[in-house]
């Protein structure tokens, strides 16, 4: 996908980001994968506030938005304080009937651009534990697990428990 441009959330896409969610969680649940996200779980009001915290990036091809994903640059409810060596990629999602094959990964790899353009050298994410195809898809994009979270709290407010992974970012003169 030659044509896809990444750039910060405007207040204008907030509405496309509701739908976005809403819709990859009727994908997720269609095909059995459930107690992750719920349609009508989020709503503007909640990227309005990771703007204001963190960063929220869009995805576009070919004039569409296919697809978002927030960053954060702490996440102690998921890894405890920490140190600040990493960026946080959190709600990945890709609009499954505009976006080509490959498009999560791409969304992936400018997160992972971002975190390394402030200077920091980790990716981490949370994956809900149960959800072993997208355990497995984060793995294969070069995550490795590295510690488990229960109980964390979410929007729903029933607390899940995560599987915890980190990519390591290669410094610029690293082969």
């Amino acid at each position: 996908m030659n044509d896809l441009r990444v750039r910060p959330v405007e207040e204008a896409d907030l509405a496309v980001l509701v739908r976005l969610r809403d819709d990859a969680a009727r994908w997720m649940s269609a095909r059995g994968i459930t107690g992750q996200w719920q349609p009508g779980e989020l709503d503007e009001g909640h990227f309005r506030q990771v703007m204001g915290d963190g960063e929220v990036w869009v995805a576009e091809a070919a004039g569409r938005v296919v697809g978002a994903w927030e960053l954060w640059w702490d996440d102690e409810a998921a890894w405890g304080p920490q140190p600040p060596v990493a960026g946080y990629v959190h709600r990945l999602m890709v609009d499954r009937g505009a976006a080509a094959p490959g498009t999560g990964r791409l969304l992936l790899s400018a997160a992972e651009d971002r975190v390394a353009a402030v200077g920091r050298t980790r990716v981490r994410l949370d994956c809900l534990a149960g959800n072993a195809p997208l355990n497995a898809y984060y793995q294969k994009a070069g995550y490795r697990i590295v510690g488990h979270k229960a109980g964390k709290p979410q929007p729903s407010g029933t607390p899940k428990s995560f599987t915890l992974l980190e990519k390591e970012l290669r410094q610029a003169g690293q082969g």
